[in-house]
């Protein structure tokens, strides 16, 4: 199975239903959401962390610094000190960040295409 590398807030802002107004229900759901899939995933959030109880197979991540780009740059250096990046899927519509995960060999999914996986 090829592993899923998510990027959280990006996925969580692609639909706008309020996550504005309460992002842990929000990152809460999608973990929940994300374990659904039965295949390997590791979703990345930015933020500041806090406990998420029983994310069962999907491991969380919150980004390791604050400011602009923090978990999009620990996206990128989860697939540069992959085994095998070319094996990764990384989910994000931020262009920027797709082009530096596409660089070191990982496939880009959107969230619109994400979305429509996980709402099956």
């Amino acid at each position: 199975m090829t592993p899923w590398i998510v990027d959280g807030m990006n996925l969580i802002g692609s639909r706008p239903a309020g996550w504005w107004r309460d992002r842990p229900r929000a990152m809460r759901e999608l973990v929940e959401a994300l374990r659904g899939l039965d295949e390997p995933v590791t979703v990345v959030f930015d933020g500041r962390p806090f406990e998420l109880a029983d994310t069962g197979p999907v491991e969380v991540l919150f980004a390791s610094r604050r400011g602009r780009n923090a978990a999009d740059d620990d996206i990128v250096e989860l697939v540069s000190r992959a085994n095998e990046p070319g094996a990764l899927r990384v989910v994000t519509s931020d262009g920027e960040l797709a082009r530096r995960v596409e660089e070191r060999g990982a496939e880009v999914v959107g969230t619109g295409a994400f979305r429509s996986r996980l709402d099956r």
